[in-house]
């Protein structure tokens, strides 16, 4: 009960966050204060202080430094020998943790050609650190994870059904809501307790979405890296459309994709909420010492 309390106060805290990041987003180059922050949302400094402390673990002044263009360089620092030696890089931490903490399988590539017939795929909305989740599940696995801004619930439904069409759908929000704290709460990423996650796609989308697994929380990659890696090095696009299909987000990470300049390129739930996502592993990364 007290982890879906945070949970809700963590997907209120956002809204005031996503609207001050649509606001950063314009003027990061500016570096705007915490004063002036707080001004134009009619709250004292200490207040949002504390608000972006709450819901990031950062301080504006430290989440405004994750979204700069020096921060986007740093993700992508080696990022091709990242994925070549996965984990073998010096991570530790909750950074290393969440990334072991997923195990996944593919269905076969009839699954997706039969557009999701015979599947039983249970479903619910749920509070997150992002909005409202939509979780869904197969009995292998976690095979759908979406995002939605409130009252665009449907919207999100529509479009996560319309991958696998045939398949039958039951809300069963008891059982999605399961997984939700597990995938949220940094203190429920247990290696010894894997995150079941199951794809279903064509075989190069799975390629692609396993490649993603690869890129540990505090990095990031390119679609012309994540190519390469599967040996496609001119299959670029189609990378890029991998990426935009994938049907996991965040715990597949696609939000870790950037420009081979540190921009953020595309993002299918929005690039706010990826500037978000970013911003709140950089918190995650740097423990209880951010400010």
């Amino acid at each position: 009960m007290r982890n879906t309390q945070l949970l809700s106060e963590a997907a209120s805290d956002y809204e005031v966050v996503r609207q001050n990041l649509e606001y950063l987003r314009q003027h990061w180059r500016e570096q705007p204060s915490l004063e002036g922050l707080a001004e134009r949302n009619g709250l004292s400094a200490a207040h949002l202080q504390r608000l972006f402390m709450r819901w990031a673990g950062l301080s504006p002044k430290a989440f405004v430094q994750a979204l700069t263009i020096d921060h986007a360089r740093k993700l992508l620092r080696d990022s091709a020998s990242v994925l070549e030696t996965t984990y073998e890089v010096g991570l530790s931490g909750p950074g290393r943790l969440h990334d072991l903490f997923v195990s996944h399988e593919a269905m076969s590539p009839g699954a997706y050609k039969a557009r999701g017939k015979g599947l039983t795929i249970r479903y619910g909305f749920h509070d997150c650190p992002f909005g409202r989740v939509l979780l869904m599940t197969t009995e292998q696995g976690i095979c759908g994870l979406a995002f939605a801004n409130g009252g665009e619930e449907a919207e999100a439904l529509r479009d996560m059904r319309s991958r696998w069409p045939e398949a039958v759908y039951l809300e069963d929000a008891l059982t999605t809501g399961r997984h939700v704290i597990r995938i949220f709460s940094p203190a429920a990423w247990k290696a010894d307790q894997p995150l079941r996650i199951v794809f279903i796609g064509t075989e190069f989308e799975t390629r692609v979405w396993q490649t993603l697994l690869k890129v540990p929380l505090g990095r990031a990659t390119t679609y012309s890296d994540i190519a390469g890696h599967i040996g496609k090095p001119s299959a670029c696009r189609a990378v890029g459309s991998a990426v935009g299909r994938n049907p996991i987000s965040f715990v597949v990470p696609c939000h870790r994709v950037l420009g081979k300049s540190g921009g953020l390129c595309g993002y299918h739930w929005g690039l706010t909420r990826k500037q978000a996502i970013l911003g709140w592993e950089a918190g995650v990364n740097a423990g209880p010492e951010a400010a």
